[in-house]
């Protein structure tokens, strides 16, 4: 059946997508133990996504401990996990659209941070209808949270998903905000509630493993060229990682786009106490009667 905008064939592609991701979700999640490298289950991840969908909505990310976002391992990180917090974070897309969906596993002993996220997730989708504004379920999440004793992270939040890109309006917050917006039949959104024991915070780190293009124009480079139509024909407007390319002259095309504004960098973010965060995440589409959870 159509969903509003949505026609029937579009719906099952974002359905398709979502059963592939808690397929490869569950088998990832699986992998997070001690001892394990980061490496390991990214690379298992994005190759069991490349084996069942048309692709990777964007790298695997692999944030631990303070890190809330962006973290994915380079081309020889051999880091593995330990008494860490673990938020596993992975996006699938079939035809360019996209199901976009988050884990937490907790090997530092501290499991009511993931807990107080996923009853926050939970809180959230059960508000999600036609008309709901955002700012009402924004307030659910930080309420819930902060109900466990912690806080929410305040200045990231769940969003949109449309084709080829993963994160569009509306905006769901994970705080109570002024004005919000009412969703729509057809909107597919992802909600994603972070809770952490510090002051709710994070801010933009060092380091830095995923790009996307953002500026498509000619460059006069070789190599930069090269590397941009390959970019430009796999990936469109997906995020991407660094070590999908071959390395050397890449790395270097990749910082000199970046430098001219054609790819945008996304460096990791963490908590600004350095605080634990857990993360849970659903992609669902609103319809006539609530939604649909095509993650779950």
């Amino acid at each position: 059946m159509s969903i509003g905008p949505l026609d029937d064939e579009t719906v099952e592609k974002y359905q398709e997508a979502g059963e592939v991701l808690r397929t490869v979700m569950d088998e990832s999640a699986e992998m997070v133990e001690p001892g394990v490298t980061h490496l390991e289950v990214a690379e298992y991840a994005e190759g069991r996504i490349r084996e069942l969908a048309d692709g990777c909505a964007f790298p695997a990310n692999i944030s631990v401990n303070e890190e809330a976002s962006h973290a994915s391992p380079g081309r020889d990180d051999d880091t593995v996990f330990g008494e860490d917090m673990v938020c596993l974070d992975l996006g699938v897309h079939i035809d360019g659209y996209i199901a976009d969906a988050a884990v937490t596993i907790d090997l530092s002993g501290n499991p009511e941070i993931p807990e107080a996220a996923e009853e926050a997730l939970d809180a959230a989708l059960d508000m999600v209808e036609a008309g709901a504004d955002t700012a009402h379920i924004g307030a659910e999440i930080e309420d819930v949270i902060r109900g466990y004793g912690y806080t929410p992270v305040l200045n990231l939040s769940g969003h949109g998903v449309e084709r080829w890109d993963a994160h569009t309006d509306p905006t769901i917050p994970n705080r109570g905000a002024e004005r919000g917006t009412e969703l729509e039949v057809g909107d597919v959104i992802a909600i994603e509630p972070f809770a952490t024991d510090g002051s709710g915070k994070v801010t933009e780190g060092s380091k830095n493993e995923i790009y996307s293009l953002v500026n498509d124009r000619s460059v006069r480079d070789r190599m930069s060229r090269k590397l941009l139509d390959e970019v430009r024909e796999d990936y469109k407007l997906l995020p991407f990682a660094a070590r999908w390319f071959d390395g050397g002259r890449s790395e270097m095309a990749i910082r000199r786009l970046e430098q001219q504004g054609v790819f945008r960098g996304y460096p990791v973010l963490k908590e600004e106490d350095g605080a634990l965060v857990g993360q849970a995440e659903h992609t669902v589409i609103v319809t006539e009667d609530g939604y649909e959870n095509i993650t779950k």
